[in-house]
Formats: C-alpha cells, sequence, structure tokens
C-alpha cells in the first residue's frame, strides 16, 4: 500500500466548525402542520406554517439537546464483554430557559394550549389568568428550533433547522422572583414519535452559505 499523508487523509478543516450565532424557537399546537420543507430548492429559508410562534430571548446557556440511550446486553460466560446488545431505548429532548413573558413561554411552562379555547390573549389586549387543573391535561407541541451560522468565506448564512413534530412536556424549573434577576420558566420537551411523518425529530442544514462549500476548491 502506498504512503499515507496525514495531513491528506485527516481532512481537517475549520470551515465545517458550526456556531448557532443566532437561534430561535418556536412552538406550535399540534393542530398546526407539521414543518416538511423549511428550504426552497435553491436552498432559501421559508416563512414558517400557520400557527408557530416565537419563544422569544433566552438565556446564554440557549438550547439543550439531549436524552437517554440504554442497551440491553447479553452476557455469556465465555466473554468477558457482552455478546450481543440491542437498543433498549433512544429518546431525545430539548431544554432551554426563556427570558420573556411572552405567550409562548408562558403557555409551553404552565402546559396550556397556544390557540383556541384556553389560549393566553394578545399582550396587552385582556387580563391573563390561569387556573392549575385537577387533573394535568397532556399536551402535545410541535417544536421548531433554528440556528443561523455563516460561510467563512462568502459570508452569506447556512442554517440548523430541527424539528419535533410531536414533543411533550417532561420537566420544568423552578420559577424565581427577585429583583437582582429576570423571571425565567425554563423547560424540557422530549420527542415523540409523530404517526405521519415516522420520525420524533427531522434535521435540516441547508441554506446559501452551506451550498457555497461544494463551490470550494479542492485542498492542494
Amino acid at each position: 500500500m502506498p504512503a499515507a499523508d496525514f495531513t491528506e487523509i485527516a481532512e481537517l478543516r475549520q470551515s465545517l466548525i458550526r456556531k448557532a450565532l443566532r437561534y430561535a424557537i418556536f412552538a406550535a399546537d399540534a393542530s398546526a402542520p407539521a414543518v416538511a420543507a423549511p428550504f426552497d430548492e435553491a436552498g432559501i429559508l421559508q416563512e414558517l406554517p400557520a400557527g408557530y410562534v416565537p419563544v422569544g430571548f433566552t438565556t446564554t446557556d440557549g438550547v439543550t439537546f439531549s436524552g437517554d440511550l440504554s442497551n440491553s446486553d447479553v452476557e455469556s460466560g465465555q466473554s468477558a464483554s457482552p455478546t450481543r446488545s440491542d437498543v433498549e431505548t433512544d429518546t431525545a429532548t430539548a431544554q432551554w430557559v426563556p427570558q420573556e413573558t411572552n405567550a409562548a413561554a408562558v403557555s409551553l411552562y404552565e402546559n396550556l394550549p397556544l390557540s383556541g379555547v384556553g389560549a393566553l390573549p394578545a399582550i396587552g389586549t385582556a387580563t391573563w389568568t390561569w387556573s392549575r387543573p385537577k387533573t394535568p391535561p397532556t399536551l402535545y407541541r410541535r417544536l421548531l428550533f433554528i440556528a443561523e451560522d455563516l460561510n467563512k468565506a462568502t459570508g452569506e448564512p447556512l442554517y440548523i433547522v430541527r424539528h419535533f413534530p410531536s414533543a411533550l412536556r417532561s420537566g420544568r424549573e423552578d420559577e424565581q422572583w427577585t429583583r437582582t434577576s429576570e423571571i425565567s420558566r425554563g423547560v424540557t420537551y422530549q420527542a415523540y414519535l409523530d404517526d405521519v411523518l415516522g420520525t420524533d425529530s427531522v434535521t435540516w442544514i441547508d441554506g446559501p452559505g452551506w451550498r457555497g462549500f461544494a463551490e470550494e476548491p479542492e485542498t492542494p
């Protein structure tokens, strides 16, 4: 076999290190359409379907995507390591802490509908009031997360879009009132399988900046 050039086979590319320079979170009731194509054929970000509302500002921790992965192992007397392993659970969650007191942030925290009966009215139009029900409802949401980065060479934007078509509140942080910090309402939502889409999470990467990588010359 011929000798290898480490620089060549390593394929280290600084341009592919991504950051969420700007990001936004959107939520909708389960009755809203799922996001099927956030980009057009040219890779241009499209408007969201009706019913999706922005969560607004969050803390600097941003959005944390995590989950739980567990395997079911088979152990055998002749082997120190498992002789078979199968995935038992593989869940996806998203956690963030909104800083705004808006309809989306409050509804996601308090488990209220985002539209229709029981939804909070527009800001400033009527008194906001809600009560904790005796039996908390099971409200599935549609969640959309969009991060924007830039192509270093062209300066054009590229986007990472993640969609939870069916998500359920699985945790919430303490709501603290203090004169030294904003009132925040941190939540965690777990993704569940959507029967129509056949998945619990879809991710896209596209945009003019992303497509610009295809035009980059080969590294000599």
